[in-house]
């Protein structure tokens, strides 16, 4: 499985997915282990939500929001070692996906470059704060997941209630991080390898001749349209998830007096004499009780409800949409998690006893521990939702409370650590003062110090926060 893993990481996402089918091949065909399921309902979500921030950006709703976060960064440049992690994190709250904010970083560049500040201080936190958003965001799968699977296993929380607390923490430990970015390195004009650079014509050009905005764009009142609109399905869902009562709900079967719990179909309607032919009481004594509709559903619903409608109301190009960067990132998220997910279910629940025999004296004595496991693991598989969908379920068997996993969410985010995420290396490219870099020994990059800080700032944040309200 590991060695799955560490081939598919070296070529990247899609291919981390595809290969992990390779590992599946072997414990399947060549272990004899039973195989897993794949994370079919995350699948669902990543795609609603993907198609229909796809569409958003097709329509230039995305373009209105990287020129409304412009004009701030232009107003207090400043203070754009703050302000700049600030504008990525809530674009990839508010989108799901950290890879709207490729357009911004030219623009946090170029700022930074002409307000004399080193770029690396915005630009390395801001990419960081890129990917902090997910377990951030109402519609990420990292976030759906976190709720989906803590229900499952008797921890009831909803959406709101977990972005109550990863929303402050993850600010906590973004601002700890730009505030140790705010003088780090050489100021430029006591950096002698960048004043070397600015005594060749050449390089002086490049670095200083350009000038990366989006203020000259006109932007359409349909594409703001189109945004109002996928707020608004933000908005629905938040509101749903808070109010479960205002869903409707359908007859659904439990097992009672410690029988094995089943369900029927959401949305059937049984009687105890169909239940009795069904064969379905011999799990033991059941009733039957009122389940609202599941949010996985609900987000689904509302995220192609509102993609049809900035379709048929904002002139949006659908081929446009698919060939947009937001849609392709998602379905390379949904090859990925794909693959990843069903890898760690096949190995993981075939090899549950032993699992638990190694971890159980340890995640008892130190149960935040756990959260090591969550960040290594993200080294690996580049992936947030992955890493919930793959080990939570294990965390839960283990007999970990709900509280303490919802306290080390932050964790998951630990693709950092290893420099070769899209997002790392698209902000070295875009830095023209080469201030950002990978460094000669792979590990002393420009990400590594603030991804760090972030982490353990975050992280424990969100442990205190979640131990005092749950």
């Amino acid at each position: 499985m590991l060695g799955a893993l560490w081939v598919g990481s070296r070529y990247g996402s899609l291919a981390l997915g595809a290969i992990s089918g390779i590992g599946i091949a072997l414990l399947v065909f060549g272990f004899g282990l039973k195989p897993g399921s794949p994370p079919t309902d995350v699948i669902y979500i990543i795609i609603a939500a993907v198609t229909c921030a796809g569409i958003m950006q097709a329509s230039g709703g995305m373009d209105w929001l990287i020129q409304l976060a412009e004009k701030m960064l232009r107003r207090h440049p400043d203070r754009i070692t703050f302000l700049a992690p600030l504008c990525t994190f809530f674009l990839t709250v508010l989108v799901g996906t950290g890879h709207v904010v490729y357009t911004l970083m030219p623009i946090i560049c170029d700022i930074a470059l002409k307000k004399g500040i080193r770029p690396e201080r915005p630009c390395g936190v801001a990419s960081i704060a890129s990917q902090v958003g997910i377990t951030c965001s109402p519609i990420a799968a990292a976030v759906v997941a976190f709720v989906s699977i803590s229900n499952a296993n008797s921890f009831d929380i909803t959406i709101p209630q977990v972005l109550m607390v990863t929303i402050p923490a993850c600010i906590c430990g973004l601002m700890a991080a730009a505030a140790a970015s705010y003088h780090r390195g050489l100021d430029l004009d006591k950096d002698p390898q960048f004043q070397a650079k600015l005594q060749d014509p050449e390089q002086y050009k490049y670095i200083y001749g350009g000038s990366a905005t989006t203020l000259d764009r006109e932007i359409p009142q349909s594409a703001k349209n189109a945004v109002f609109i996928f707020l608004g399905a933000l908005c629905v869902i938040v509101f749903f998830a808070i109010f479960q009562n205002a869903l409707p709900s359908y007859d659904t079967l439990r097992a009672v007096k410690g029988a094995t719990a089943v369900s029927i179909a959401e949305g059937t309607s049984i009687s105890p004499e169909q239940l009795v032919k069904s064969g379905i009481q011999a799990f033991g004594m059941t009733e039957i009780y009122q389940k609202p509709l599941a949010m996985n559903i609900v987000i689904q619903i509302v995220m192609i409800s509102a993609a049809a409608l900035m379709i048929i109301f904002c002139k949006v190009d659908v081929k446009k949409a698919v060939g947009g960067p937001v849609w392709q990132s998602g379905m390379v998220a949904v090859v990925a998690i794909y693959g990843i997910a069903w890898l760690a279910d096949t190995f993981f629940s075939n090899y549950m006893t032993e699992l638990k025999a190694v971890l159980t004296s340890v995640v008892s004595d130190y149960p935040w521990s756990i959260a090591l496991v969550f960040f290594a693991v993200s080294v690996l598989i580049n992936s947030q939702g992955a890493v919930v969908v793959a080990m939570l379920p294990l965390a839960y068997s283990l007999g970990i409370p709900g509280p303490v996993l919802l306290g080390v969410l932050p964790s998951v985010y630990g693709y950092f650590f290893i420099p070769n995420y899209p997002s790392d290396i698209a902000t070295v490219n875009f830095d023209r003062s080469g201030t950002t870099v990978i460094g000669k020994y792979l590990l002393n990059h420009s990400f590594m110090m603030p991804g760090l800080i972030h982490i353990v700032v975050s992280t424990l944040m969100a442990y205190i926060i979640s131990m005092i309200v749950y």
